[in-house]
């Protein structure tokens, strides 16, 4: 069956993560950016992916259990004119995101590119959040993270490496940043969810069951693992991810991630590409408007209508929602509105079903 969704308002949602970040006990610039965070990822992205402000109740749970630790301190390790070593101390993941990025910018700024690679952080939520903090900033921007063990090495049958999403955004001259964000799986668990739920099945290159068996069940995928993007393709990236994350920050990699809930493990690597050290800002916008109209000029497959860049679909879904509201899993508002009571804060919206 269809999943019902439901209408609410894209200002009063921002302003209720906030309340519920700031009711958890997260430090009120903190909780701003964690509600960035979820937003951007709320208003972007297909609900079935798994982020967005569907992660209230867990990230409620981890800071409660002590799991996330909010204010920790983002020690600089060790430091260079470009490159950064930094300790979260298990600091709220997607404010240690937005944090390093700037400071990968700040790098950027002043020396052509920044990197920063982070160790002992948590759960960061979508890369492209991170990228976008460059791309706003006139820079090209890159995140990666490695994440828990869901993916089977190529002909594997259990997980060793995570989904490991990459965030890559620069900015155009079209009224949008192009902005790539990808899961190095082929799909994750929480689309599986919204298969199941929907009684669909699910193409049969995104998971294997607990045998290794390909399937397009969902549900007897749901306790198996997950399958890369190109088969073997997804696999070496992935492995590479954590290379460029856990293994060189000298952290969790492969099967440590999120193997013990109170120290999640998880390691990401910013990077920042200062553009106005190539060629001035205007010169690069022209450029990349060039380049998506090159892109848009191909032949068109059967059954294609347009040929979209990567941030477009994203970046339209997020002006309707806006202007329209944006549409909440019903299932999810109702968990909202149960962590509403517990926090004691208001739950100002009416459940208004749209689909």
């Amino acid at each position: 069956m269809p999943i019902t969704l439901v209408r609410v308002p894209v200002d009063a949602l921002d302003d209720f993560t906030y309340r519920a970040f700031a009711a958890m006990g997260v430090p009120s610039d903190e909780a701003r950016l964690c509600a960035n965070a979820l937003m951007q990822s709320e208003l972007r992205y297909h609900p079935g992916q798994g982020q967005g402000v569907r992660r209230l109740p867990t990230y409620r749970e981890r800071i409660q259990n002590g799991w996330i630790q909010p204010g920790a301190p983002l020690e600089i390790v060790k430091e260079s004119p470009s490159l950064v070593l930094v300790d979260a101390h298990n600091g709220l993941g997607s404010v240690v995101g937005q944090r390093s990025m700037r400071l990968a910018v700040q790098k950027a700024k002043e020396n052509g590119i920044g990197t920063v690679i982070v160790r002992s952080s948590t759960h960061y939520g979508s890369s492209s959040v991170h990228a976008r903090v460059a791309s706003e900033q006139d820079c090209i921007g890159v995140a990666f993270t490695n994440a828990g063990p869901e993916m089977a090495p190529w002909g594997g049958a259990t997980g060793v490496v995570g989904t490991n999403p990459w965030g890559i955004a620069a900015p155009t001259g079209m009224g949008f940043d192009v902005v790539l964000d990808i899961a190095l799986t082929t799909a994750g668990k929480g689309m599986m969810r919204w298969y199941e739920r929907e009684g669909k099945k699910m193409p049969l290159d995104w998971a294997l069951t607990p045998d290794g068996e390909e399937t397009d069940d969902p549900t007897a995928a749901m306790t198996g693992a997950l399958l890369g993007i190109g088969q073997y393709k997804g696999s070496g990236l992935a492995f590479m991810t954590d290379v460029l994350t856990g293994v060189i920050a000298g952290a969790g990699f492969g099967l440590a991630p999120y193997a013990n809930p109170a120290k999640q493990d998880v390691s990401h690597t910013f990077i920042a590409l200062n553009i106005e050290w190539f060629m001035p800002l205007d010169e690069f916008k022209a450029r990349m408007n060039e380049f998506i109209r090159q892109m848009k000029a191909s032949k068109r497959r059967p059954g294609f209508d347009e040929i979209l860049v990567p941030g477009e679909l994203e970046a339209r879904r997020e002006q309707e929602y806006r202007a329209n509201g944006a549409r909440l899993d019903a299932d999810i508002f109702d968990q909202l509105q149960a962590l509403a009571r517990d926090l004691a804060i208001d739950f100002p919206f009416e459940r208004e079903v749209v689909a």
